[in-house]
């Protein structure tokens, strides 16, 4: 029983804790605006928002690159500030911009990293690592003789160098090609495994759908949502039932307005959205009152809202 207990823990125990952070930069803009967040322990955490929502700026605060405003950050316990060398051992950061040195050997870049973070030397450790990131062939070759996607690939093994508890991908996969995208994935999973927290920022909304236990979106620097992925997609998701007609309709009757239908292009389809958190979803209803009113159907289907599409309403409620 202990054991279960303790994995309950090991779920629900915040590793990150933001309370109360505002930032605003020289010229008077806020970019962060009362921020309380708690990201659990071994997650995957999506932080959802369109470019300057203040995605990056929570995130450099938390990794201290950027100086907060008012409110605190803890990481595994220790303050941001009071504690800045400890909380920065057991991060790791994939920034959005590739910064290394390009005339260094990947092998160097990323050995030098992980002395950087005080780790004692490990070189099976790094070996594995540039292994699953297909850099191991690559060793001895300088950045500047690197792809694009290559150097990316550079960038995750500085910041996995040092083994951290926490890892911070910003846009990891923008601009990268499909295999980097796979083996990033992959990697991340077996991460997650092993205990590792990842909060993660993309603009492929997709990713996030796939990946991610909790998402949290974020607007003019207000977090305004955050919610276990699932649970989100069925509160606020819509379904829809669409109805394959027999023949196209020039128009709906007047007698089913209050269902709000919609024709496809063709006329040839009744496209219903309902709530699948009301008590009723008025499909019987609908179905007799079709039938009444002498309109046929040869097949339907059902379709629920996408991520991206929650992601988008969110957003433009808020504007």
């Amino acid at each position: 029983m202990q054991t279960d207990s303790i994995a309950r823990d090991a779920v629900t125990d915040p590793v990150i804790v933001v309370r109360g952070l505002d930032k605003t930069y020289e010229g008077g803009f806020k970019a962060l605006k009362g921020i309380d967040l708690a990201v659990r322990r071994g997650e995957i955490f999506a932080l959802l928002g369109p470019n300057g929502a203040g995605k990056t700026t929570l995130i450099s605060i938390i990794c201290g690159i950027v100086n907060p405003g008012r409110g605190t950050v803890t990481v595994d316990g220790h303050d941001i500030i009071r504690d800045w060398r400890k909380t920065r051992t057991v991060i790791g950061l994939v920034p959005q911009e590739l910064k290394t040195d390009a005339f260094e050997t990947v092998w160097n870049t990323v050995r030098f990293s992980r002395g950087l973070f005080g780790k004692a030397p490990d070189d099976a450790y790094l070996e594995q690592l540039l292994k699953d990131l297909s850099l191991w062939d690559k060793r001895d070759a300088k950045i500047l003789a690197l792809s694009g996607g290559m150097k990316r690939r550079v960038m995750i093994a500085k910041a996995l160098s040092h083994q951290p508890m926490v890892l911070f991908l910003d846009e990891p996969t923008a601009g990268v090609d499909v295999e980097l995208r796979r083996d990033m994935w992959t990697m991340v999973r077996r991460l997650r495994e092993s205990g590792v927290t990842i909060i993660l920022t993309t603009h492929y909304i997709e990713e996030a759908e796939d990946m991610a236990d909790r998402v949290g979106v974020i607007n003019k620097g207000e977090l305004i949502v955050v919610e276990e992925k699932t649970a989100l997609m069925q509160k606020l998701g819509k379904k829809q039932l669409r109805l394959q007609l027999h023949e196209p309709l020039s128009c709906l009757p007047q007698a089913l307005s209050a269902y709000g239908l919609e024709l496809n292009g063709k006329c040839d389809e009744i496209i219903y959205t309902y709530d699948t958190q009301g008590e009723r979803t008025g499909i019987t209803a609908l179905l007799k009152d079709l039938s009444v009113a002498g309109i046929g159907f040869k097949d339907l289907s059902t379709r629920q809202d996408t991520l991206e599409q929650i992601f988008v309403e969110l957003v433009t409620e808020k504007a």
